[in-house]
């Protein structure tokens, strides 16, 4: 029996936990469904990029983290990837788009070029941490200084998820060149963005001193 989309929504409402909710909102995410149990229903559904599409149509985001997931991320165009990034309300299936879906598409260039310096503050935040991921994987073509001097500009006053994104790629410059590493540790003593950002025992503050510091220790 194929399942349909009436289906995983179904799966995915009796998933729905009003504490998982709660901690989500928070951030932003307006969805309770655990992430282990939602990977589990796309999992067990496997690449269906027709059901993919009718799942994103529904404007669901737990049913739009399952479409990211069966999707076939090769198969979309720029102008759909574009369309789909502006009509993503919540940074959760934002994040996942870009990481496993825009990543892998062939246009992937293209559309970190055009969202890079978008109006829009939530695509921007895309095309920066598309840069991040250019920056570790291939940097060639890129200006890290001209990289540094719009973070040392700009970041401090951009909105919360711009300034994450641009905070990752201040620390990934950091991290992986060892030529830029003192400059991008300076620019984020003297900003101090996410300084005192709550981190967990054992994992690694997102504050870019000690971030680039903690891993550039490990390489």
């Amino acid at each position: 029996m194929t399942t349909g989309v009436r289906e995983v929504l179904a799966e995915l409402a009796a998933l729905e936990d009003p504490k998982i909710r709660a901690v989500n909102e928070r951030h932003g995410d307006d969805h309770g469904v655990n992430l282990t149990k939602l990977r589990a229903v796309a999992k067990r559904l496997k690449t269906q990029h027709e059901l993919a599409g009718e799942l994103w149509a529904t404007g669901d985001s737990a049913a739009r983290l399952v479409a990211i997931l069966i999707s076939r991320p090769k198969a979309y165009t720029a102008a759909e990837l574009d369309a789909m990034l502006r009509d993503a309300r919540v940074p959760k299936v934002r994040d996942w788009l870009v990481s496993y879906v825009v990543k892998k598409n062939g246009h992937v260039e293209e559309l970190r070029q055009a969202w890079f310096a978008d109006p829009d503050p939530a695509v921007a935040g895309a095309g920066w941490a598309l840069t991040s991921h250019r920056v570790a994987k291939s940097p060639e073509g890129l200006d890290l200084p001209g990289l540094l001097d719009l973070i040392e500009a700009d970041m401090k006053d951009a909105p919360d998820g711009l300034q994450w994104a641009m905070n990752e790629c201040l620390a990934t410059i950091g991290i992986h060149h060892p030529g830029h590493r003192d400059r991008a540790i300076a620019i984020g003593e003297r900003l101090e963005v996410l300084k005192d950002y709550p981190t967990p025992p054992g994992c690694t503050s997102p504050y870019a001193p000690i971030w680039i510091t903690a891993l550039a220790g490990r390489r």
